[in-house]
This record gives C-alpha cells, structure tokens and sequence, in this order.
C-alpha cells in the first residue's frame, strides 16, 4: 500500500475522501472548480515568492547564496525521484525543492513525502557531517493542526531516510511567515493517525457518508456522497447534526429523519454536545424537514425586547416594514483585503419600484470611493431599515468606517438601522432546509438565481480574473450575481413577515423537557 502525505492530509480531513482517492472509481469525480483552479495558482504563486526571498529562513544560512536543486526524475515514479533526492542529500547541497522521501515498513507499506523544500543544517546523520530539515510552503495563514500533523510525517520520513531525526520541522504560512512545528508534541498524535489510515485504507469498507458544508464543498467527490447522502435521506444534511453528535444518535438508534422526528428532547438533551436547546431544535428540525414545513420556534423572551440595534430582535410584529427598505449585500476579496461591491436594493413601497444601486470599484484604488458613494445613499435615507444576511456586511462597514475614518455618530446611527435577517430565521422559525445560509431557505421560499451556479468564491474568481484579463463580462457577472443575493434577501424578508403574521394556536414553548407545542397537523 502506498500513503503519502497527501493522503494523511484529506484522511484528517475526512477519511471517507482518502478511502476515494485510492479505491474510488475517478470517472466519479467532480471537475476542479474555478475557485479551486484560482486556489491552486494563488498557492503556486505563493511558493514562487517564498523561493525567491530568502529572508524568511529561521535558522542558520549555508555560507555563500543559498541555492535550490531540483531533483530530475520521470513523473509519478517515485522510487526514482527518491533516488534522486537522495543523491542531492548526499552530495550535501544547500536546499532541495520538491524533493521525493521514501521508506517501507516491515508489513510492505510504502510511505512516500514531498515537502516543498528540504534545507541543509549542520549535525550527524548517515550524509556526514550535515542533515536535512523539512519546509512546507502553506497558502494559509494559520498554523492548523492538520498542517503540523503532515509537516509531522515529513520529519519521520526523512528521518528515517538520513539516519537522523531533523532538528524542527517548518512552515511558511502567507503574512505569518515561518512556524516551528514542535516534534515532540506532534509526531506521537501523527503517528496514531497514520496507523489508523493504515489501517482504514487497507479495508474494503466503504467509510459512511457524511455531509459536512465546510470541509466538503471544495472535494472532489462532493457530488458522488452528496448524491449518496441524498438518496439515503442522510442525517448529515440537516442543520446541526455534526459527526460528533451524529454518533450519539446512532447509539440512541436515531439514523433517520423520520425517528429523529418522533423522538422527544429529553431523549436527546443528557448527550454530550447537546443539552435543551440543541436538543429541541434537533427534533424540530427533523420534524420541518420530514414534513416540508416552516415551524414557528422562538424563545418568547424575544416577543418583550424591543429593536435596539445592531443584529437585535425585535417583537416579532415589528420587523420593520417602511416606506423605504434597503436590502445590503457586499462582495469581497478576503486576500486584498477588498470590499469590492457594494450591492443594495431600493424598495420605494410607496411608489411600488426597485431600484438597484451596484457600488463596484473596478480597481482595488476605488474601494473609498465607493464606500463614499454607498454612505450617500445611505444618508440620504436616515429613517429606512438596512436588511442584510448574516453578520459580514455589519462587521465590514465598521472596518470601512475606521480605515476611512468615518465618523463615529454616523457610522453608528448607520449600523443601528441595520437588521440581520439571518439571526430572525434562525430565532424564529425552522425551515426544511440542508443549510440555513442565504440560498438554501430563498430557494425553498420560491426565489431562484439567475446563475444557478454562482456564489461567493465564484465571484472572487471572477473579481480576479477582471483583474487579470479587463473583460468587463466578469464585472457582469458580480453585479448580476449580488443584485440576486439582494433580491433574494428581499424575498426572504416578505416571507417571513407573512409568515409571522398568519394566525395559529397560542405558542407554548418546551419545559422541563417536555414539547407543548402544537403539532404540526394544528397549525
């Protein structure tokens, strides 16, 4: 059996994924995405960096210029490239790029490494009188552990190939520069990790599906689970059930929506990582999802506060609906730290028209300009309600208004009309929706994208690639695709007034465990 660090990284990931790529059928698989394309060229063109500036080097420079050999070995032949790094090893050269490490253990597996550099140091090994450190070049900005896990690997490998444990392990982390991966501490937790890899790809059983959004959505076998998951009605697609608490419903025999529906939260509240909300919100959940339906679920402590501010829940009957609305919703380049897009819906319920205003700077040089512009409009409105989902768009304003040095009396009588409709979804009803992000609950709620493909990366790819190219058919596309996220938070907020609005039987919330709630055939 052949590992590689690859390998250990997407089984810490997901196991299931490392399972794929060795035993999975490849035609199954889905293309590279653009995001993902811009990722590993951004990744490239990091290491590119690192290589050419020498600075970030935490320990001791040979004597003379530093200088890298590459070892010349046929593509995917890693017995050769071994060979051939160990021959640069041994010659005793400075610093060693995309170098090959190899060994075999006793049970005929085969490890295989490819830090992006080993760097020469002085102290004994099987080479003589110097020895090799591993270096790998991250797109990341943090240390994660997963990282240091392979970085782990890699010190194990080459030890064993020089005879001699490396003094450290490092990273180069993008702005943080290098981190110094402790060995001691990491190498022990590597080392059960890569036994039970061991051990899982070396079975025919196909690990269990399990749907998670964060660390799923950029894999290549996101589309084969998720079409499995889907036809299995998986409980990994409903909101909040995580592969921790996912194990404790199997235990309680709690494997689908169904059973989850029917059971009561005090089955579920003593589990560890669940206690009464989770609990509640969990059957609730199952219970929307198996029926298709919104359910009413909020605390009634919400229905005595009054609307002060900043993601505050009003009574329900004052979500505010004024003359004037604006719908906010802004698009950015994480990397340049760029808010590229302001995008905001008029809504004139008086006159009974739409208006769409796209603040776009066309350079990363007009991101002032167009916070200028989108502040004007904004004023020029001082009594009209500011819908957002989620809490970036506020979170990026008080950034903008202390780069920009805003004043402070504006900015917060700005912010004070702001109201985030992701935080009144979520307190207030559960909907049978695998996500409670934008598009999941406009989607079930009748409203539809123009580009059904179209998200956040894509637009940062598409940002970059005006960038890169001038083709105004980019710019387009990210006005197109926020003009439909401000359109689609507009949607949501209409529905959810009406629904808020129309009659049931009195609300009685859980206590002590138990559900008063009118069941879903009352409402």
């Amino acid at each position: 059996m052949l590992l590689t660090d690859a390998l250990l990284l997407h089984y810490q990931r997901c196991p299931r994924r490392a399972f794929l790529d060795v035993h999975g059928d490849l035609a199954q698989r889905d293309p590279p995405s653009d995001y993902l394309l811009k990722l590993f060229q951004d990744s490239l063109l990091h290491q590119r960096s690192v290589l050419t500036d020498w600075a970030w080097l935490p320990f001791g420079l040979p004597d003379g210029p530093l200088a890298y050999h590459r070892p010349i070995y046929p593509e995917h032949d890693w017995q050769a490239g071994a060979s051939a790094t160990l021959e640069l090893m041994q010659q005793g050269v400075d610093a060693i790029h995309q170098g090959i490490l190899l060994t075999t253990d006793a049970a005929g597996h085969t490890f295989v490494s490819k830090p992006d550099l080993l760097v020469r140091q002085p102290g004994n090994s099987l080479l003589g009188d110097w020895h090799y450190v591993p270096v790998d070049i991250k797109l990341g900005k943090r240390p994660k552990l997963e990282y240091q896990l392979v970085a782990a690997y890699q010190a194990q490998v080459l030890a064993q190939m020089q005879g001699a444990w490396p003094e450290a392990a490092w990273l180069i982390l993008r702005q943080r520069g290098a981190y110094e991966v402790d060995l001691v501490e990491r190498v022990p937790r590597m080392q059960a990790i890569l036994e039970e890899c061991t051990r899982t790809l070396g079975e025919l059983a196909e690990p269990e599906v399990f749907i998670s959004r964060n660390r799923c959505s950029l894999c290549h076998w996101y589309g084969h689970c998720y079409d499995i998951a889907q036809r299995q009605q998986h409980l990994s697609l409903l909101p909040g059930v995580t592969p921790s608490r996912y194990s404790f419903l199997q235990g309680l025999r709690l494997t689908t929506v169904e059973s989850l529906a029917l059971a009561t939260p005090a089955q579920l509240e003593p589990l560890p990582g669940f206690g009464r909300e989770v609990a509640q919100k969990l059957v609730w959940q199952a219970q929307a999802t198996l029926n298709n339906q919104a359910i009413l679920v909020a605390d009634p402590s919400l229905w005595s506060q009054g609307f002060s501010g900043v993601g505050a829940i009003a009574p329900f009957h004052h979500l505010p609906t004024a003359p004037v609305e604006f719908y906010f919703d802004i698009e950015a380049e994480p990397d340049l730290n760029l808010a590229y897009l302001h995008g905001v819906l008029m809504v004139d319920r008086r006159t009974q028209t739409e208006t769409f205003y796209p603040f776009l700077a066309e350079d990363p040089s007009a991101e002032a300009a167009v916070w200028k512009n989108f502040l004007d409009l904004m004023l020029a409105y001082p009594q009209s309600p500011v819908f957002h989902f989620c809490a970036y768009e506020v979170q990026t304003v008080r950034r903008l208004a202390q780069l920009y040095d805003t004043p402070l009396e504006e900015v917060e009588a700005l912010l004070h009309r702001f109201v985030d409709l992701h935080a009144w979804v979520t307190r207030t009803v559960m909907l049978p929706v695998e996500s409670y992000a934008l598009k999941p609950i406009a989607r079930w709620v009748g409203f539809d994208w123009r580009d059904a493909s179209a998200d956040g990366a894509q637009s940062i790819y598409w940002y970059n690639q005006w960038l890169t190219t001038g083709d105004r058919h980019f710019l387009d596309s990210i006005v197109c695709y926020n003009e439909d996220d401000c359109r689609a938070t507009y949607h949501v907020k209409d529905w959810l007034v009406d629904f808020l609005r129309q009659p049931r039987l009195p609300y009685a919330y859980v206590s002590d465990g138990e559900e008063s709630l009118p069941s879903i055939g009352e409402r």
